[in-house]
């Protein structure tokens, strides 16, 4: 279940996947099969080889990838998403959600 984003937030982060940039979208995000995870982020980019290519700089693996036919995506959580958010300088998604 997500919650805690706002339309305008959500149809920017579309746009911007769908022009081809790597996006970023936090929110907060109940699942039992991760019960100290309380947010995730959603890193998107339509352009599969650079969503590849930039994973790959972080050690993310391909098949991880979230092959949403318009938004394909990493999800990120835990330590994995408060270090690439911090490397990424995402400063907002770290002070809006605490993280």
């Amino acid at each position: 279940m997500a919650f805690g984003i706002d339309r305008y937030t959500l149809a920017q982060w579309k746009r911007d996947v769908n022009q081809g940039e790597i996006a970023f979208l936090t929110h907060y995000w109940l699942d039992d099969r991760f019960p100290n995870c309380k947010t995730v982020t959603k890193v998107g980019c339509s352009n599969y080889d650079k969503l590849v290519a930039w994973g790959k700089n972080y050690g993310l693996q391909e098949e991880w990838i979230h092959l949403d036919p318009r938004f394909p995506h990493f999800d990120l959580f835990g330590d994995t998403q408060k270090e690439i958010l911090r490397q990424e300088r995402q400063w907002e998604h770290i002070d809006k959600f605490h993280l």
